[in-house]
């Protein structure tokens, strides 16, 4: 179990590496994160949900969603239920961003088709979704 957890180590750097070699402007796979997962998710997140989501640090996350402020790709509001608290927001050019990051990484990801192949792509997705289950459960124990 051990050397399959760490090939998926090996394959999240590799993967990282290429997702970032096509965000530019110094972003990074933390900033995609949180943009697919407001994308996937919805808006309206606090950043200490988007952490937990993450298991990073609340400041960790806090510095993430500054760089993504700071370029307008999210925009933060006052949460009305938490007078100190902030709700997070997609802007439009956060959106297309994204949707231009999983766009320009497509063609990489379709070369490794002839290699890898549809079919074993969608053999091994239930075992590796069933790993992140038992894994997401196991941490819900720990903490």
């Amino acid at each position: 179990m051990f050397d399959v957890l760490n090939e998926i180590g090996i394959i999240a750097q590799l993967s990282r590496s290429l997702l970032e070699s096509r965000l530019g402007d110094g972003l990074t796979q933390h900033h995609f994160g949180a943009l697919n997962h407001l994308v996937r998710l919805g808006d309206g997140r606090t950043p200490l949900q988007l952490a937990r989501a993450f298991q990073v640090p609340k400041t960790s996350m806090s510095h993430t969603l500054a760089g993504l402020e700071k370029r307008g790709l999210i925009r933060m509001e006052p949460n009305p239920e938490d007078g100190r608290g902030k709700l997070i927001f997609l802007t439009d050019p956060g959106r297309e961003l994204r949707d231009r990051a999983v766009n320009s990484i497509t063609p990489d990801v379709a070369a490794m088709i002839p290699e890898f192949g549809n079919d074993e792509a969608r053999a091994i997705l239930p075992l590796l979704r069933k790993l992140r289950i038992l894994l997401d459960e196991s941490r819900e124990v720990q903490n």
